[in-house]
């Protein structure tokens, strides 16, 4: 995901640096807010999921401190990896469609000193 994102974004700024004529900075915009609409569902679908895993890390912490064995112990630890790593994966997209706004602002302050 985060090779797709870098991907587009080296498109769009690589284009960008050419000038290019009205016409094409339309096609551009289009779809790159295709794309900004794409990132944004794939957002939410991760927001969902690491608030869910956050959540059932607690309830294995809680669960933990209550009967404290191994297996629940083990548990936790991983629910607390998987937390971490959806964590920082949610950050990476949310600067990342943070930087496609700026760049799709970009892309409309040159559609208007084009014309």
């Amino acid at each position: 995901m985060i090779d797709y994102i870098k991907q587009h974004e080296r498109y769009v700024v690589d284009l960008l640096e050419t000038n290019p004529e009205q016409a094409i900075l339309r096609e551009l915009l289009n779809y790159h807010d295709k794309q900004i609409s794409w990132m944004q569902h794939e957002r939410l679908v991760h927001l969902i999921t690491m608030k869910f895993i956050c959540l059932f890390f607690l309830m294995s912490f809680g669960f933990t401190m209550i009967r404290f064995a191994l297996p629940y112990i083990l548990l936790t630890v991983m629910l607390l990896i998987l937390a971490v790593a959806y964590i920082l994966h949610y950050y990476r997209l949310e600067n990342s469609i943070q930087r496609w706004y700026s760049l799709s602002n970009r892309i409309r302050i040159n559609l208007l000193q084009v014309r």
